[in-house]
C-alpha cells in the first residue's frame, strides 16, 4: 500500500471515530442536516419522475386519439357512402315522380321506354329503346321526355327501336317560337362525340331579330310532331344573306337521357 492510501484510509478512520462519537441527538440532527441538504435534489428528481410518468401518459393518450380518428374516418367515409346513395334514391323517386305526373297530364298517348343502348361512334345522333312493334311502336313517332322533344323513332323492330335524336343534322322539325309569328326548320349539327351540339334554326325573316331565352315549340307543319311541344331556348340569332339563323339550346340534356315517352296518339 502506498502512501496517499494509507494517508486517505487515516483521515476516513478519523472521520469515522467523530461521528461515532456523537450520542443519538446529534446524530439525528446530522441526518436532519444531511436531508435538508439533498431535499431540492430529492425533489427534483421526483419532479422529473412524475414529468416522464406524465409524458408516457399522454403519448399514450395520442396513440388513443389516433386510433379514434382511424374509426371516425372509416365512419365518414360509411356516412358519405350512404348519404350518396339516399341521394341517388331521391333522384330516382323525383325522376319517376316527373314522369309519372306527366303521363298523366299529357294530351297525348305515351309510351314509356328506357334507353338500352348508345353506340359511342353516333353518340349524338341515335339511341335505342327497349320498346318496339310488340308495344304498338312504329316509325316516325315523336319521342318525348317531361322536359321535351327528344327526336323520333325510326327503325323498329319487334321488341327495339332507334330513335333518331334531335342532334342529328337529318332530324328536321317544323318550329315557331313564343311571342312570334316566326317560324323555322330546326336541324342538328354534326359534331365529334365529345362536343355537345347546338341546334340550328333556320329560315327565319332578317327581322325575325329573336333575343336568347325565347323559347322554341314544334308547329305542327309536316304531321310528325303534334304542335307544343318544347324543343328548346333561343342561344343566339343572326341576318344571313337571304334569311335569319337562331341556334337553340335544347330544352333536353341528351347526353343523359334514361327514360322517355314515345307519343302514339291522342288520347
Amino acid at each position: 500500500m502506498n502512501r496517499t492510501s494509507i494517508i486517505a484510509l487515516g483521515i476516513f478512520a478519523a472521520i469515522l471515530a467523530y461521528f461515532l462519537s456523537f450520542g443519538a441527538d446529534s446524530t439525528r440532527r446530522l441526518q436532519a442536516g444531511f436531508y435538508s441538504l439533498i431535499s431540492p435534489f430529492l425533489k427534483t428528481g421526483s419532479g422529473l419522475q412524475k414529468s416522464i410518468t406524465s409524458v408516457s401518459s399522454g403519448l399514450k393518450t395520442l396513440e388513443e386519439v389516433e386510433r379514434d380518428n382511424s374509426a371516425l374516418k372509416v365512419e365518414n367515409r360509411s356516412l358519405r357512402a350512404t348519404n350518396q346513395a339516399l341521394r341517388d334514391v331521391e333522384h330516382e323517386v323525383n325522376r319517376l315522380r316527373r314522369a309519372l305526373a306527366y303521363r298523366e297530364r299529357a294530351l297525348f298517348r305515351l309510351v314509356p321506354a328506357e334507353i338500352v343502348a348508345r353506340d359511342s361512334s353516333t353518340w349524338w345522333r341515335t339511341v335505342t329503346i327497349n320498346r318496339g312493334k310488340n308495344d304498338h311502336i312504329e316509325s316516325e313517332l315523336p319521342v318525348v321526355t317531361d322536359e321535351g322533344l327528344v327526336g323520333k323513332t325510326t327503325t323498329v323492330g319487334d321488341n327495339i327501336s332507334i330513335v333518331l335524336l334531335l342532334s342529328d343534322e337529318n332530324c328536321r322539325v317544323a318550329a315557331t317560337i313564343e311571342g312570334s309569328k316566326e317560324q323555322g326548320i330546326v336541324t342538328g349539327e354534326r359534331v365529334s362525340g365529345s362536343v355537345t351540339p347546338v341546334l340550328e334554326l333556320n329560315f327565319l325573316t332578317r327581322q325575325a331579330n329573336l333575343q336568347p331565352g325565347r323559347k322554341v315549340y314544334t308547329s305542327g307543319v309536316g304531321g310528325v310532331f303534334p304542335p307544343g311541344l318544347l324543343i328548346g331556348t333561343v342561344l343566339s340569332f343572326r341576318m344571313r344573306e337571304l334569311d335569319g339563323q337562331a341556334r337553340i339550346t335544347p330544352a333536353v340534356d341528351l347526353s343523359h337521357l334514361e327514360d322517355v315517352f314515345v307519343v302514339t296518339g291522342n288520347k
